[in-house]
């Protein structure tokens, strides 16, 4: 399916250079016709002749260097191709696009052209974790370009963790597929049958107040809609919220902690996944007061209660089902994260620092870390029904490894 597409690639200055041109190799080999625009940092790592080699043609890295003379080179190459792809991309380069600088034959010739343009990080795992970093690749993903996630492992500076090129190999496929149209939102949940919780509760005080939360239920609503579009069963269990459900999905409106325990456990049976993301309420009033409790002179202190442990009883009880619980934490997000792992007796746990920007109550996006027994995968902000389809695909993984585990 790439054969004959036409790719630009933008090769930005870094160790990763050398990928790219193998990156190169591996797309001509594939059929692609590919050209290659550097930045005189990537040129201090790999000569042009090797792209120009690679790609059997001319490569460009000087805005003012005009090859055909009735063409203006940075909008030629900007109308040409049907991808443009920056690869390895710095933290510079991201920054300079996501703020619409353009001084050099790269960064021009990405804010001309109309093609989709894929970003493939690669730096140091500090660098790429920097809020200015992360930052830019959300004005980017805001933009519309899209970017293949670094993967993990040593890096050039000695450090190991996050920041190294995704593998030639992944990417060409990655690109094979966009151009094929098969994508990774294909109906891999189709015959699943998955409910979802989502939303505050709302836990009864009197006839005027009510202990809750800071929930909107943006997140479980758009898990129910990916699921859907997924091709799952969804029920959506959901607290009040002022948003809308999906259109084709069984909604259960709840209230209160007890009622959305009970409207669980009463699907749950006839589950494959469970996604447990609202947001419960840990204690409820011990007293539930007929009348409007009155202002009096003084401080007032009130009894709470426990309430029920959905994950933690839908833990205990599952037979066959895939559970998902979620955890919004301000510090030790990936500690905290495991423990609720193993604590719940779930398979998966979705993690997040509600304190970080993008990443909140009533956001239209999240910054998540799936966890599950065998991977930590940390993702880079993405808008929430993104970030649920990379849920579902995480859930399908693992529930076949442990189907190959039972085997």
């Amino acid at each position: 399916m790439i054969q004959g597409k036409k790719i630009l690639l933008c090769v930005t200055g870094g160790i990763a250079v050398y990928k790219a041109a193998a990156l190169t190799s591996k797309l001509v080999q594939s059929g692609a016709e590919v050209k290659v625009i550097m930045t005189d940092s990537a040129m201090k790592f790999v000569s042009p002749l090797t792209f120009q080699a690679l790609s059997r043609q001319d490569v460009y890295w000087d805005t003012f260097d005009e090859k055909d003379p009735s063409k203006i080179a940075h909008i030629d190459l900007a109308d040409w191709p049907d991808l443009v792809l920056v690869a390895p991309a710095t933290a510079n380069m991201i920054g300079k696009v996501a703020n619409g600088i353009a001084d050099d034959m790269i960064s021009t010739t990405l804010l001309a052209t109309t093609a989709p343009v894929w970003v493939a990080p690669a730096m140091n795992v500090h660098m790429y974790d920097h809020p200015a970093v992360q930052r830019n690749i959300r004005r980017l993903y805001d933009d519309g370009c899209r970017f293949i996630e670094p993967s993990e492992g040593y890096l050039a500076c000695g450090y190991v963790g996050k920041g190294r090129l995704e593998e030639p190999e992944q990417i060409v496929g990655i690109i094979h597929d966009h151009f094929s149209g098969v994508k990774e939102e294909t109906l891999i949940l189709k015959g699943k049958r998955i409910v979802i919780t989502a939303g505050p509760t709302r836990e009864k005080i009197d006839p005027v107040r009510f202990f809750s939360n800071r929930s909107t239920g943006k997140m479980g609503h758009a898990l129910a809609l990916a699921a859907k579009e997924l091709g799952a069963e969804v029920t959506l269990i959901s607290g009040p919220t002022n948003l809308e459900p999906p259109s084709g999905v069984e909604f259960i409106p709840v209230t209160s902690a007890e009622e959305m325990y009970d409207a669980v456990h009463s699907r749950f049976n006839a589950a494959d996944i469970v996604v447990k993301s609202a947001a419960v309420a840990d204690y409820r009033p011990v007293e539930v007061l007929d009348q409007k409790l009155k202002k009096k002179e003084g401080n007032l202190l009130l009894e709470f209660e426990r309430t029920k442990d959905i994950l933690k009883s839908l833990g205990e009880k599952k037979d066959g089902q895939f559970l998902i619980g979620f955890a919004a934490e301000t510090m030790n997000v990936e500690e905290y994260a495991k423990a609720k792992l193993h604590k719940k007796n779930a398979d998966m746990i979705v993690a997040n620092n509600v304190t970080e920007e993008g990443s909140g109550f009533g956001t239209e996006t999240n910054k998540i870390t799936i966890i599950s027994e065998h991977a930590v995968r940390e993702l880079p902000l993405l808008s929430k029904l993104d970030a649920s389809k990379e849920i579902f695909r995480e859930a399908i993984k693992e529930m076949g490894r442990k189907h190959e585990e039972r085997s």
